[in-house]
């Protein structure tokens, strides 16, 4: 299993607008295409205005796949066309569990 964890730095005031836009288009897309939504976050201190999410799939091959498979929906490019505006920067990290990480089969 890996955890794909995602950063996204949205212009001052686009917090709101970003996530009502994610849930209403691109929350269903992910679920329909990609792995386990593990936690979606708003920061309340440090760095503002950041929208952080966590997803797991099974390896890197797996993320690979239904990313791909996301990217070659319509939906998906009306959504990135609405949201992208409203972000200044993104990360992404790929995280592996140690073996004694929740969830990890014994």
């Amino acid at each position: 299993m890996i955890v794909d964890h995602r950063i996204y730095t949205l212009r001052p005031g686009a917090v709101q607008p970003f996530l009502e836009l994610f849930e209403r288009e691109g929350l269903p897309l992910y679920l329909e295409y990609c792995g386990k939504l593990v936690g979606y976050y708003i920061s309340e201190s440090g760095t503002l205005n950041q929208v952080i999410h966590l997803w797991a799939y099974e390896s890197v091959e797996d993320r690979e796949r239904r990313r791909s498979s996301l990217y070659q929906d319509a939906r998906w490019t009306a959504f990135l066309d609405a949201a992208l505006p409203l972000v200044a920067s993104q990360e992404s990290r790929l995280l592996k569990p140690t073996r004694f990480s929740p969830g990890m089969p014994a």
